[in-house]
């Protein structure tokens, strides 16, 4: 997911003008951007929208229901909207554990085993918190359904008086919140970013958190999808490179040697796996390359 745009439950008005974007995924939200005498209804305008077109909605985005937190008054009746055909991810906000995550998944499985749904729900976990910047790694390889963590820059940085101007404490975030999701083998997903007037921030958090290879950013405007799919898809030198690595390393392979050099660079394993998820991301099979 390059590009994830955020869309208030509340707002069905805005539902099939992000399904016509060009953002990877769309995530609908009860959370902070849905009062709480509208989650409701909220609950209900999500429902209908991907109950009435679930089998053409997967096919075209990967969605996502950002839920409220484990310990709010509105998480069960949040679950309980999220679990149905047509979701693919449950992004859970605030997540300080991994035993926040197991209480989540047994839950979603439980849900899942009552209606009959056939593909596991992934999840989405938010890291916002000190304790759960502390646990990240716990969070990460808790369960099989985590798939990605998401930096949640506001709620942990504002009620520490962080300021987001601060390059280093941005940079020391991603980096932590990265090496948790990587000992995991699972994905990181860059914070929303809500000064829409300040598209050069946007660009450079983004650009910061690819060189981490972060997967994606989160959008709150569609001015945002476009930036965030340019930063953090490959560029054609990059795919480029990435397919001769990958034809050169399997000649490598055959040939018993466990190090050559591209263009002057030296390649092994690590540098090889880095190609073949360049292509990956890129939609190129390695096969691609022969």
């Amino acid at each position: 997911m390059r590009s994830k745009l955020f869309v208030p439950g509340s707002r069905p008005e805005l539902f099939e003008k992000a399904m016509r974007s060009d953002a990877d995924a769309i995530s609908f939200d009860f959370e902070d951007s849905v009062p709480a005498g509208q989650k409701q209804q909220a609950r209900i305008c999500v429902s209908e929208f991907l109950r009435a077109e679930a089998a053409a909605l997967q096919r075209r985005k990967i969605l996502i229901v950002r839920v409220n937190d484990l310990s709010s008054q509105f998480f069960s009746d949040d679950l309980d909207t999220a679990a149905q055909a047509g979701v693919h991810l449950l992004n859970i906000p605030k997540v300080e554990s991994a035993d926040d995550i197991l209480q989540a998944v047994a839950l979603l499985a439980a849900l899942e085993r009552e209606r009959g749904l056939i593909n596991a729900i992934g999840i989405l976990a938010n890291i916002e918190s000190p304790r759960g910047l502390r646990l990240a790694h716990e969070i990460a390889a808790a369960h099989p359904r985590v798939v990605g963590l998401q930096i949640g820059f506001g709620d942990l940085f504002e009620p520490l008086g962080i300021s987001r101007k601060d390059k280093a404490a941005v940079h020391h975030l991603q980096l932590a919140v990265r090496l948790a999701a990587g000992e995991a083998g699972i994905s990181a997903y860059d914070a929303a970013f809500t000064d829409l007037r300040d598209s050069d921030g946007y660009i450079e958090e983004a650009r910061s958190a690819n060189r981490l290879g972060f997967a994606g950013k989160t959008c709150v405007h569609p001015s945002q999808i476009a930036d965030a799919n340019r930063e953090f898809g490959p560029n054609p030198a990059e795919i480029a490179f990435s397919h001769k690595v990958v034809v050169a390393w399997a000649e490598a392979l055959a040939a018993g040697r466990g190090a050559i050099t591209v263009e002057g660079r030296m390649i092994d394993a690590p540098f090889a796996m880095k190609a073949q998820t360049v292509l990956e991301r890129a939609g190129q099979s390695s096969s691609s390359a022969h």
